[in-house]
């Protein structure tokens, strides 16, 4: 079923902050640019981020226990677009990103001073992404973020369709 007229003109609009989402299967590292995400509960807290079917990340995370959520600072458009046009099919991104081990193995992107780790409580398939539902279990926030939004990578190629 097609968007009706104007609503992809209206969404295209809306100015969501950008996150990369890092994911550890055990055996295999994946990370994407996220634009789809919010809190979804604050007792218990939830948050809620949904990633696009097409990318490796989703085959990742789908046998990964935990997330890594990272707030991206409004300079962080090269790690922007290392994530969000770069597919882990083809380039391990995360040699060109400094990273350490989070809960879980998840990679912790060094950069970002503003992320949580988060225990996958739920997936829920919606679309052409898959919705997943965490319960944070480790933060980091550096007050004074600045983020990245939407509109600031609006022109990025990604390296899946969505």
């Amino acid at each position: 079923m097609a968007a009706p007229d104007g609503f992809l003109d209206l969404t295209g609009e809306l100015d969501f902050s950008m996150l990369v989402v890092t994911a550890f299967d055990g055996r295999e590292r994946a990370g994407c640019l996220v634009g789809f995400s919010t809190q979804c509960s604050i007792d218990p807290p939830r948050y809620l981020v949904c990633i696009s079917t097409a990318n490796h990340t989703a085959r990742v995370a789908a046998g990964s226990e935990m997330l890594a959520v990272h707030a991206l600072d409004a300079g962080h458009t090269g790690l922007a677009r290392l994530f969000g046009e770069e597919t882990g099919d083809e380039v391990d991104k995360f040699a060109r990103a400094a990273w350490r081990p989070g809960p879980g193995g998840v990679p912790v992107l060094e950069v970002c001073t503003s992320w949580f780790v988060g225990r996958t409580l739920e997936r829920i398939p919606v679309g052409d992404h898959t919705a997943v539902v965490l319960e944070p279990v480790d933060v980091a926030h550096a007050p004074g973020l600045r983020p990245l939004r939407f509109a600031d990578v609006k022109d990025l190629a990604p390296g899946h369709p969505a």
